[in-house]
Parts: structure tokens; C-alpha cells; sequence
């Protein structure tokens, strides 16, 4: 099932695009704070993005640029803007589709499934990032390892994903408590540790001993 995240500040607009993709059997996320929108990407890992272009706090240009530098995620705009910079502007951000307000469901459906059929169906490496023997599954939050494989919560998911998608270099303690509790002056500082020691125990468990290291005073490195 292909999970996608609507970035829409209508709730109308946004509860009828809702209901009519789940109806195709699509896993749909909504949006309903708009201030920590790539927070909220990390943590549900979408297929496929439909964002409107005026939103509150960030436009949807300002997001797209944000989604694209993490991901190669599909994005497609919804908007009652309908002037040709616009379109332009939203594909040079990294856009794959622009649908103008007022839309048609069907089409707006079509659009969905051909994005996800041209992005997936013959790129499953595009849903797993990879490192040596271990691959993190990003549809159903889960790590493999030959034969043996482990669910994650939701925060050693985002834990991993960030190290796996930095790997080589360091992510500082600062960086992983900023993606996961947003504010991180209002966190204990050990609760990151007792998270990156459940994930390091999990990976060890499957026979990688020593896969995360610690770099003293600046954060941690998968090499």
C-alpha cells in the first residue's frame, strides 16, 4: 500500500482528496500542522506528496525545496494558482506535476497512480536505503539483514534514516534531537541516548555489532 501525505491548509478541499484516495485502497497522512511539515515527512515516509502552494508559515515552494534536498519523493502541486511562473517555478523547486484549482477527482487520481507506477514499479531500491548488509526498509519502518529483519519505532526510524541518508559523516546530537522532538531544549538530553542504544541494540541483534560509533562531543557516524 502506498502511503501519501497531503500538504493542504483547505480542510475541505483536503478531507475530499482524503476520501476519495483511500477509497483507491491509498494510505493517506494529512497535514494539519503546518510549521514542521519535513518533521512529519520523516516520520511517515510518504510515497508520494500533494501540496498546495499557499500555505501557512512556508509557501509550498519553500517545502518542496525542503522535501527535495531529503528525497526523491514525487510531488505534486495542488493550487488555485494558475499563472505560468507559477508551474514553472514549482517544477525548477523539483515538482513532478502541477494540477490547477478547480480540479477534477478522476484526474487528480490518474495523476496519483501514473507518478507512483513511473517511480516504483521498477525502482524498489527507491522505497530501502542500504548500508554494507543492512537495508532500512522505508514503507513499514523495518531493518534487514540476510535472511533476519526487526520493526523500528517511530523514533530509531527517523534515527537511522538520517544517519543512513548522511552516512560518512557526522550527525550531531543536535540535528537527531531537532528531527525528532522538534524543540529539543524541552527534552532530557540522555532520552536520545536510550533511543540511539535500543537501535544500536536492534542492529546488533541481527549480527552487526558496532554499527553506529560515537563520535565524543560531536554526535554519531555510520562509516
Amino acid at each position: 500500500m502506498f502511503r501519501i501525505m497531503i500538504i493542504e491548509d483547505d480542510e475541505k478541499i483536503r478531507r475530499i482528496v482524503s476520501n476519495t484516495l483511500s477509497k483507491w485502497k491509498y494510505e493517506v497522512v494529512e497535514t494539519k500542522e503546518f510549521d514542521h511539515i519535513l518533521e512529519q515527512f520523516h516520520a511517515d515516509q510518504p510515497q508520494l506528496v500533494i501540496m498546495d502552494v499557499n500555505l501557512p508559515v512556508f509557501d509550498g515552494f519553500y517545502w518542496c525545496q525542503q522535501i527535495r534536498a531529503v528525497s526523491k519523493v514525487p510531488i505534486l502541486f495542488l493550487s488555485s494558482r494558475n499563472q505560468n511562473m507559477d508551474v514553472i517555478m514549482a517544477i525548477n523547486m523539483g515538482a513532478d506535476d502541477y494540477v490547477q484549482k478547480p480540479f477534477d477527482l478522476d484526474v487528480l487520481t490518474a495523476k496519483v497512480s501514473a507518478l507512483l507506477r513511473r517511480n516504483y514499479t521498477y525502482q524498489d531500491e527507491s522505497l530501502q536505503l542500504a548500508h554494507g548488509e543492512l537495508r532500512l526498509h522505508l514503507a513499514n519502518s523495518s531493518i534487514q539483514v540476510g535472511e533476519q529483519s526487526a520493526e523500528l519505532s517511530r523514533n530509531e526510524f527517523i534515527i537511522l534514516q538520517t544517519m543512513l541518508r548522511k552516512q560518512g559523516k557526522i550527525v550531531s546530537r543536535d540535528e537527531l534531537m531537532q528531527m525528532l522532538w522538534n524543540d529539543e531544549q524541552f527534552v532530557d538530553d540522555n532520552t536520545l541516548t536510550v533511543n540511539v542504544n535500543r537501535l544500536r541494540r536492534k542492529i546488533a541483534q541481527l549480527g552487526l555489532e558496532e554499527f553506529i560509533s560515537t563520535r565524543k562531543g560531536m554526535g554519531y557516524m555510520i562509516e
